[in-house]
């Protein structure tokens, strides 16, 4: 692993999202670094996750509640529940594309933030600030499409790492929730990221106390980042 100088800066303090008593900051990687796929991995195995141009890592004053996690592809195995799921949607067809700007995303995208995130900012119907959120800076990246019988009806960002693959977002079409799509692209990758020989689906921060990351610790086993090293959560 080459040693190199990052610089890296502090974010302005701001209410934490998931928890309200606190208040966040983050590390931010310089954002003028060139960010190959080498770099990017590294900066995952280490905790830090992209968003758009940023490559951030939360560094709270007084919390350290965000964990950074992983599945191991070769140890997981569905449980019931997600074999059931993956019968459900057996029918879904996956489709890799280079991250761009589509129309069809961007409209799907605004439809899921209307019904799950009503209020939020992330319901600004701006394609700017989507292109912003998801396509910029996606070299190391890969959009994958999934479709019933060519109907769009769910998207994930995904980074390309070395050692695994990073799911940046996901988001589907608000009328297909009985199909648990978000459990089901979680799934799928996993056995994408296998097929590929990769050891890892990295899924971004993790708190406990947070109802709606629970879903991630039903992935097991699944590791988190802590005190510089992974360990097992469950």
């Amino acid at each position: 692993m080459r040693s190199e100088n990052i610089r890296v800066y502090l974010s302005t303090s701001h209410p934490c999202p998931y928890l309200p008593e606190e208040i966040a900051t983050s590390l931010i990687i310089d954002p003028d670094l060139e960010t190959d796929q080498y770099r990017l991995t590294q900066l995952t195995q280490n905790g830090f996750r992209r968003s758009g141009d940023l490559i951030y890592r939360p560094h709270c004053p007084n919390c350290r509640a965000c964990v950074s996690v992983r599945i191991p592809t070769e140890l997981f195995r569905p449980n019931r529940s997600q074999r059931r799921n993956l019968q459900k949607n057996h029918d879904i067809e996956v489709n890799a594309i280079s991250p761009a700007f589509k129309e069809e995303h961007f409209e799907m995208y605004v439809r899921y933030q209307q019904a799950r995130h009503p209020g939020s900012d992330m319901c600004d119907q701006n394609p700017d600030k989507y292109h912003q959120f998801l396509v910029a800076n996606g070299r190391n990246s890969v959009f994958f499409e999934f479709r019933v019988e060519a109907s769009l009806v769910a998207v994930s960002v995904v980074d390309v790492l070395l050692d695994g693959l990073s799911a940046v977002y996901t988001f589907f079409e608000p009328d297909y929730h009985r199909r648990s799509l978000g459990t089901f692209a979680i799934l799928w990758e996993t056995e994408e990221a296998r097929r590929r020989n990769m050891d890892w689906l990295y899924l971004g921060y993790w708190i406990d106390e947070c109802e709606k990351m629970s879903y991630k610790t039903n992935f097991r086993p699944i590791q988190g980042f802590r005190n510089g090293s992974w360990r097992g959560l469950c």
